[in-house]
């Protein structure tokens, strides 16, 4: 047998014989108020339980409790257990047009609910979290802890949006350097799509770095005025209002790369039918092997003793009376 926590004993010890020499040699208040004859009338009765005998019973339960504190336990070995799931990168797009709002409230705000429910759908897999525009940069790293993702979502808004042109390129190639050493490589994309010039080298480096990718297209092909940060609309040099449409090309490198793309819906339909893709596809690759330790808890046999001899300690307190 041994001990998660054998600090207590050092800890408690001192405290505990301090505790023994006080009870053991301190008088008890009448003895020091009324003489001996005066005491004996004021005396418990014969029922009552002997004082030293009560005061070991208080130290036996004392020290049971310091035991059970110390937790003791069977070690019965460790034994390694397969973790099943896949990695995956996400990235969420906060362009200018992300404010457009074909889209209830706006496409940032519906994209971000769409990843929480593709979390929500990947609960035993590790994601991470990028946010792209003209600069991409990590949000969170791998975990497999959602509801710590979700929170961090959760923390960006509108601030985040940039109203410089998408450097998709320079998605590529941070997705390529943090999937590095993973396999397979998969890449989720939350976004309103790219128009095919811009995704050109996007496509290239995925290919060349074997990366799967999967979209999540986001915003109407009827579109809606882009926004600035003041929430009006933003007109072009001819003095039109400049209009964003949801760009599908994206889709076309997505099933090029053996990926998949979904149009994003109110209802869950879409989510599901992309993790299921992923999932019928590999299959519940495993992440690796990690070591558990067993163990048998024996804490509750002195807690519950030192409970009980507690309670005789107390129920022995003499009764006094006065004749």
């Amino acid at each position: 047998m041994t001990f998660v926590n054998p600090q207590f004993f050092l800890v408690m010890i001192v405290p505990f014989l301090i505790l023994a020499f006080l009870i053991s040699t301190n008088k008890e208040r009448l003895s020091r108020v009324f003489n001996d004859r005066v005491l004996k009338r004021l005396s418990a009765n014969d029922e009552s339980m002997p004082l030293v005998v009560r005061n070991i019973i208080l130290f036996i339960s004392i020290l049971l409790m310091i035991v059970a504190m110390a937790r003791p336990v069977v070690e019965k070995g460790e034994r390694k257990v397969e973790v099943k799931g896949l990695t995956l990168l996400s990235a969420l797009d906060i362009s200018g047009s992300m404010r457009s709002k074909d889209v209830y409230p706006n496409r940032l705000a519906f994209a971000k609910k769409k990843m929480s429910a593709f979390f929500d759908a990947m609960p035993s897999d590790e994601v991470g979290i990028m946010a792209f525009a003209h600069s991409s940069f990590v949000l969170a790293p791998f975990s497999s802890d959602k509801e710590t993702l979700k929170m961090i979502l959760g923390g960006v808004d509108d601030s985040y949006i940039n109203m410089g042109s998408t450097d998709f390129a320079a998605l590529a190639e941070l997705s390529a350097s943090l999937l590095e050493e993973k396999e397979p490589k998969i890449l989720v994309l939350f976004t309103d799509g790219g128009d095919k010039e811009a995704i050109e080298n996007f496509e290239e480096i995925l290919e060349e770095n074997n990366i799967e990718l999967y979209v999540v297209l986001v915003g109407t092909t009827k579109g809606a005025p882009v926004i600035d940060k003041n929430a009006k609309p933003i007109t072009k040099s001819d003095g039109t209002i400049a209009i964003s449409q949801r760009n599908d090309s994206l889709g076309e490198v997505a099933k090029e790369s053996d990926g998949a793309f979904v149009i994003a819906s109110s209802g869950k339909e879409d989510i599901e039918e992309l993790v299921s893709v992923i999932r019928s596809k590999h299959q519940e690759k495993e992440q690796g092997k990690v070591a558990v330790t067993e163990r048998i808890e024996y804490f509750y046999y002195p807690l519950g003793l030192g409970l009980f001899f507690l309670l005789i300690s107390f129920a022995s307190f003499p009764k006094r009376r006065v004749s």
